[in-house]
């Protein structure tokens, strides 16, 4: 039998070679000709490549591998095109307008960087990037459309997007543990859920495993929120990469703030079970995305 510690290795290196796929497509894409202007290469590039975790693109390509046995290009494309949402995301999160950030993945965010008209230009340019990389990079139309159906339903007004609405709405207010947690689902857990789901679906998983998938990735998510909350509590900046103590500070609905520390940690702990059993009928090929459970309800302890 494996030591404990042997298998966070494994784990940690799988990880790492995950990361540093979707960093090859991801300058593969940026060496193409035409496909991003000069003007914007510079500030996009910037954003892009920056020192992040890769969390999400990493489910993609470990679903796709659980469920055909390898990574095909069109899981490496979905990887490219879901971190590009997901840096958008971040620029326009981190901008004066919404939670107003200096620093994100341990440097200075894009309109610090550079400026405000740029980074909404270089988030706007992302977004866009991506789903163009879903029409014309997916060789079968059919996937592509499910591709993107997936991406824009868990970015958009009923995903991401509501979930950013209602984490400003909320701001120094009192809310229930009912509405966080419809707050962390959208901004956060859907696009998790969307990262496992398309990689079934480059893996040709059917319906019962996409299920399954979409299970997984919603608690893998909300439990990353749980602990991106307590961290913002317990860890420093550079733990974070990111100004620590700032979600107090500007009044937003957290995990800690609405049930307390211990009770946060408590809900990720449950919310980790969950979704280590989704993953039940999927048996030993589900190995590394339970680990990633494990590793991201460490963070918390």
């Amino acid at each position: 039998m494996k030591s404990d510690s042997k298998v966070k290795r494994e784990f940690e290196g799988d990880l790492e070679r995950k990361v540093g796929l979707v960093n090859k497509t991801l300058k593969e894409i940026f060496s193409r000709r035409g496909l991003i202007s000069k003007e914007l290469r510079v500030p996009v590039r910037y954003a892009l490549m920056g020192p992040g975790k890769r969390i999400r693109s990493a489910i993609v390509l470990w679903c796709c591998e659980m469920i055909s046995g390898k990574i095909n290009r069109d899981a490496r494309i979905a990887a490219a095109a879901i971190e590009m949402v997901h840096t958008y995301s971040l620029i326009h999160d981190d901008l004066p307008a919404m939670d107003d950030d200096d620093y994100r993945r341990g440097r200075l965010t894009c309109h610090k960087k550079f400026d405000e008209a740029t980074a909404i230009l270089v988030g706007d340019a992302l977004l866009t990037l991506a789903f163009e990389l879903l029409a014309k990079e997916i060789k079968a139309p059919a996937m592509a459309a499910r591709l993107a159906g997936e991406l824009a339903g868990a970015a958009g007004p009923a995903g991401m997007a509501a979930g950013q609405m209602a984490d400003l709405d909320f701001e120094n207010k009192n809310v229930d543990e009912k509405m966080l947690r419809y707050i962390h689902t959208n901004k956060t857990a859907k696009m998790f859920a969307s990262a496992a789901v398309m990689g079934g679906i480059c893996g040709s998983a059917d319906e019962k495993q996409l299920k399954r998938l979409r299970e997984y990735g919603l608690n893998v998510g909300l439990g990353f929120q749980i602990s991106d909350d307590i961290l913002d509590v317990c860890g420093t900046s550079k733990q974070l990469g990111k100004t620590s103590g700032k979600d107090a500070r500007q009044g937003k609905q957290t995990y800690p703030a609405v049930v307390g520390l211990d009770k946060s940690k408590k809900s990720a702990e449950k919310i980790a079970d969950k979704a280590v059993a989704a993953l039940e009928s999927f048996g030993q090929k589900a190995e590394a995305l339970r680990r990633l459970v494990e590793a991201l309800l460490n963070r918390i302890k």
